[in-house]
């Protein structure tokens, strides 16, 4: 939960509406303007399609967060999902146009809207940000915190205060002994003379850091800070407690619960995001890539050797739930295929399998398991089922992997870790790799996932056999 304060709660509300408003103030004056360049546009842009290009910023919108608590925190967190909103926007509303054959489709157009939409931006931000520095500057609009405590968690708070350009951080008024008074029902006289200073600087919350089982003995604190008509927020210290990161939350706003993995695949908002990438990302590969390619390896699989063209094989999905993985065979057709790894100079694997396997093109009908939800574009590499079995009762936190859907690539294969796991320590480093993806998850890693694969492929990879 963010702290609230009335500039973020005013600038959630007025954004999106000066946003959606300059879009179609953009889009009629790129309409008018490709008509005054002699070029020829469709009715249909100017009348029906202006309610797709308004759907479609709505919706990229959502996925980038642009709007949400997070999201309008910060100046660089609102420039990032500005930027990231106005490119998915582009790629969506081109496809549609692309493939809504019942209209002249007019890249002038696009050109023109596209860049005047960043310059409206550009200067929409640039206003937006003075106007705040104004706010925050002349008319001192922040709102004043202070903390209590001087424990570990007191300290993290304190650094978080400061760097929030939405609020004040006053300081200190009081350290641990001054939380607890020495006698029954007065409060410490360090923090009443303190606490009067605060409140007379402007301070109306305070956030007091202690552990819970000390909470019974806060009453005269309370009673004190009711009396300067301060808020008081307490915050558990746990950090002596626990051993790993934790996270708290409430079920029915009523249950505390502490989650020790912070698992960002967890949240619907960003598991529908990384799905829709996926489908978008999938379906486009499919059309513009394998629709061609397809036939043209299937041909030369079918010259080199007998069998099918497609290998499938039974690997470990998401929570562990079994699924058809699809490869492009790069085998003679064998008996051990579903139990014994490739290895290098592998007599198994044909002429034209080897160049598969070095460019990765085997792995290419995967992008048909994305689509159908079986795997992602990114995430931990899916086992043979004889694999996870083994590596599950040798290796300590294997099976946190399959928390996730698997991937194409991921964080482990752009480090490196990718082929035959010859070592106990091989598939222990993997293992680290994919929990570190599992608890650090973003968009843009996902796309700085992409890009360095990309780059492997282009240089080549000597685990690549």
């Amino acid at each position: 939960m963010a702290i609230q304060t009335r500039y973020i709660y005013l600038l959630r509300n007025t954004l999106p509406v000066i946003d959606i408003t300059m879009v179609n103030i953009v889009y009629y004056t790129a309409f008018y303007l490709t008509s005054d360049l002699g070029k020829s546009v469709s009715h249909e842009i100017n009348e029906r399609y202006l309610v797709v290009c308004n759907l479609l910023w709505l919706l990229c919108t959502v996925l980038c967060q642009l709007y949400s608590d997070q999201g309008t925190r910060r100046l660089e967190t609102i420039y990032r999902a500005t930027w990231r909103s106005v490119i998915l926007h582009f790629m969506l509303f081109t496809f549609y146009l692309l493939f809504s054959r019942d209209i002249g489709f007019s890249r002038t157009f696009l050109l023109v809207f596209y860049g005047l939409l960043a310059c409206a931006f550009v200067l929409n931000r640039f206003v937006g940000t003075s106007f705040q520095y104004l706010l925050f500057k002349r008319f001192n609009v922040t709102k004043k915190v202070a903390v209590m405590g001087s424990n570990e968690t007191a300290m993290n708070l304190s650094l978080y205060l400061q760097h929030e350009n939405t609020l004040d951080f006053h300081g200190f008024v009081g350290d641990e002994d001054n939380i607890y008074s020495e006698n029954e029902g007065i409060a410490h006289d360090v923090f009443c003379r303190k606490l009067a200073e605060a409140v007379a600087s402007g301070v109306n919350e305070i956030y007091v850091s202690i552990t819970p089982q000390r909470m019974k003995n806060v009453k005269a604190l309370i009673a004190e800070a009711d009396k300067q008509c301060v808020r008081l927020k307490f915050i558990p210290d746990l950090g002596g407690s626990l051993p790993y990161p934790y996270r708290l939350s409430y079920l029915a706003n009523q249950f505390p619960i502490l989650t020790l993995r912070h698992d960002p695949m967890e949240d619907l908002g960003n598991r529908f995001r990384k799905r829709v990438f996926d489908v978008i990302f999938s379906a486009l590969v499919i059309v513009f890539i394998l629709s061609w390619l397809y036939p043209l390896i299937a041909l030369l699989i079918k010259l080199q050797s007998k069998g099918p063209v497609l290998f499938k094989q039974i690997r470990s999905g998401r929570d562990d739930e079994p699924f058809c993985c699809y490869k492009f065979r790069s085998m003679r057709v064998n008996e051990d295929s579903h139990q014994k790894q490739a290895t290098k100079d592998d007599d198994r694997i044909t002429p034209v399998g080897k160049f598969l396997r070095k460019t990765s093109l085997d792995e290419m009908p995967q992008f048909f398991n994305v689509f159908l939800g079986d795997m992602s574009v990114v995430g931990p590499r899916p086992h043979m089922l004889k694999h996870t079995e083994e590596y599950a009762a040798i290796i300590d936190q294997y099976m946190v992997r399959h928390f996730l859907k698997p991937g194409i690539t991921g964080w482990a294969q752009v480090n490196g870790c990718r082929g035959e796991t010859r070592q106990k320590s091989d598939m222990e480093k993997r293992v680290g790799y994919d929990i570190y993806y599992l608890e650090n998850w973003t968009g843009m890693l996902d796309v700085k996932i992409i890009y360095m694969t990309m780059i492997n492929l282009i240089k080549g990879d000597d685990h690549a056999y």
